[in-house]
């Protein structure tokens, strides 16, 4: 529950301290403009909101690593995808889409602040515990703060904190079923397993018969 609120909060505070002429800059989401993700992100906040108010009364399907599924690398093809560029250059203006991640983003915060860890909820059809459904959204939000600043100057946004990067890095590889070698940042193993960046030769030697499984893409 604290890295949830920890990896959230440094995410939407580094969204609020953006230029406004970076949000027309690409991010790590092929494809995407950084406007683009940040529209993704108020989707992903109102997600967060509709399942802990989801409530299941049957047994857990999934945990914190199974929720996640191994997928095809995405083709440009699906309606979601081709729907948030359109969505985010309708707000006309960066501090439109700040002020709604920052109204509903924080609605997020708080009810995951508010919620019982040992409570069931519902969501893409499968059941899960409160506690391991935050714990899964540690994943996405350190993912995709490496994708807001991917393309930005070196400047004053910094990158995710240290303990989500390490906790996101060990739930991909319980996910993978995968240990990225020890040579590996978590950044880097983060990076270079979803397919973020090509590895390097020697981080391709380092991974072995993994660099031909790359990328795990997560759907």
């Amino acid at each position: 529950m604290d890295l949830f609120a920890h990896s959230w909060t440094a995410l939407r505070t580094a969204v609020a301290e953006l230029p406004d002429e970076d949000f027309e800059r690409p991010s790590g989401c092929a494809g995407w403009l950084v406007r683009d993700l940040v529209c993704h992100l108020v989707i992903d906040a109102q997600d967060v909101l509709i399942t802990l108010v989801t409530p299941a009364g049957t047994e857990p399907t999934v945990d914190a690593a199974t929720y996640w599924r191994l997928v095809d690398p995405p083709t440009g093809d699906d309606p979601l995808d081709a729907l948030i560029p359109r969505l985010a250059a309708a707000y006309g203006e960066p501090r439109l889409l700040k002020f709604h991640l920052d109204d509903v983003g924080s609605a997020a915060g708080r009810a995951a602040a508010l919620a019982d860890p040992a409570a069931r909820v519902r969501t893409r059809d499968d059941v899960l515990t409160v506690g391991d459904y935050l714990t899964a959204y540690v994943l996405e939000w350190t993912l995709h703060y490496l994708d807001l600043i991917a393309h930005l100057p070196t400047g004053p946004v910094a990158g995710p904190p240290a303990e989500t990067l390490a906790a996101a890095r060990a739930l991909l590889e319980e996910i993978t079923g995968t240990a990225f070698p020890g040579s590996f940042s978590d950044t880097d193993a983060l990076l270079v397993g979803t397919g973020r960046r090509a590895p390097s030769d020697a981080e391709s030697a380092a991974l072995g018969d993994v660099a031909g499984r790359l990328p795990f893409v997560l759907g």
